[in-house]
């Protein structure tokens, strides 16, 4: 069922990339979805936690986070024009799943000046950017901002264990 799904998504792709609808153009895409399956077989799924609070807190918290960031992000270069600074912050990854850590991410970098610059899965290490701190004040705000979207994406789609430890994660910040 999973190699049928992914063969199809792979076909709509393919008339896509094409960009035209033609039995010639469906049948490629099938054979290409078929290959491309053969020889990289869909692994299994893992399923997400959902939880729908928790994840209209994270579409409410990023929607006001995209308001706030781009009004500092515009001050900051109508202010300092090309002397604006940035910081490069190592952060604890506090999830081992690579599709919570993609929300993670994404749910980052959507956030104008700030960008994930690289994630170490084996080491539980995440390395960010953000545009604007200028004092160590600014820096351990915007630590703290990255750690609360983690903790925000891990509520709504994180595992017990996951939530747990960013949790104790955040008492011990405070």
């Amino acid at each position: 069922m999973i190699r049928a799904l992914s063969v199809a998504w792979l076909t709509v792709v393919w008339v896509l990339l094409w960009g035209s609808f033609t039995l010639l153009t469906v049948v490629g895409g099938v054979f290409v979805g078929w290959l491309v399956t053969a020889i990289w077989p869909p692994g299994p799924v893992e399923r997400l936690p959902l939880r729908p609070l928790p994840l209209l807190s994270l579409v409410a918290f990023l929607a006001r986070d995209m308001v706030v960031s781009s009004l500092q992000v515009s001050r900051e270069t109508l202010r300092y024009g090309p002397r604006s600074r940035g910081a490069i912050l190592d952060l604890p990854l506090l999830s081992t799943s690579d599709r919570v850590v993609a929300l993670i991410a994404g749910a980052y970098t959507i956030t104008p000046g700030t960008l994930v610059l690289q994630i170490d899965l084996r080491g539980g290490r995440w390395f960010i950017y953000v545009v604007g701190p200028r004092e160590h004040e600014a820096v351990e705000r915007a630590r703290h901002e990255a750690l609360e979207v983690q903790r925000r994406v891990l509520d709504a789609f994180g595992s017990p264990a996951e939530r747990a430890a960013a949790h104790d994660l955040e008492r011990t910040l405070r």
